[in-house]
Parts: C-alpha cells; structure tokens; sequence
C-alpha cells in the first residue's frame, strides 16, 4: 500500500480557511505570512511533499497520489484571490508546480512593488 493511500486525514478538511485565514493578493503583500501558515498545515496533515516535489507517486495509475495532489491544489485555489487564481490555473499542474509558479511570481513580485513603493514616498508632499 502506498504512502498517500495511507494518509487520509486530508480528505477531513471541509474549510481550508478555517486552518488558513489569509486570502493570498499581490496587492496586500501577504505572501510570507500565508506561505507560512500553508506549510505548516500541510506538514501537520502529512502532505506537505506534494508543496516541495518530494512526494511522487508510485506510477502513472496512483490514483491515490493524484487525489491528495488535487486535494493540495484546492486548497491553494480556495486560500488565493480570483486574480491570483486566473493566473495560476493550468491544466494538468500538480500542487508542486502550482506552489513554485507562486512562490516564482511574489519573489518576481518583490522588486516591482518595491520600485513602485518608492516611487510612490518619493512624490509625497507635505502639507
């Protein structure tokens, strides 16, 4: 039997926002705070190798793999805006590529903002 047919505590979470109260948006800059907090339930429900690439299933049929891999990627779908989600939908990623291509897009998100926030202090003015 493999591993994630074993583990079917996953399958008890109905409200992922329960465990995971932010809402991931580029605008609000929350990225590291949520990221946190994901990883840290999926660690305590014993999924968190579909986040880092370390869990693989055992062969093209492991339906078992594939069901917590969709499970982890719901979970992202619900934590993140409408946005967010119109731009990380792709059909046939599994949770890991769906977890770098954000963590690809806020670390790329980092600069631009910053630029934008000091641009934004340096035409403040006084009153």
């Amino acid at each position: 039997m493999s591993e994630s047919s074993k583990n079917q505590k996953p399958f008890g979470v109905t409200n992922i926002k329960v465990y995971v109260p932010l809402i991931l948006d580029l605008k609000k800059l929350n990225y590291d705070a949520w990221k946190e907090l994901f990883q840290t339930h999926c660690s305590s429900f014993g999924v968190k190798g579909h986040l880092t690439g370390a869990s693989k299933p055992a062969d093209d049929k492991d339906e078992a793999w594939t069901n917590l891999d969709d499970m982890v990627k719901m979970w992202i779908y619900c934590t993140v805006t409408q946005s967010l989600l119109n731009m990380i939908l792709k059909p046939g990623a599994t949770a890991h590529i769906v977890w770098t291509n954000l963590e690809t897009l806020f670390r790329d998100n980092q600069h631009t903002r910053a630029i934008e926030l000091d641009q934004e202090l340096r035409t403040l003015t006084k009153i």
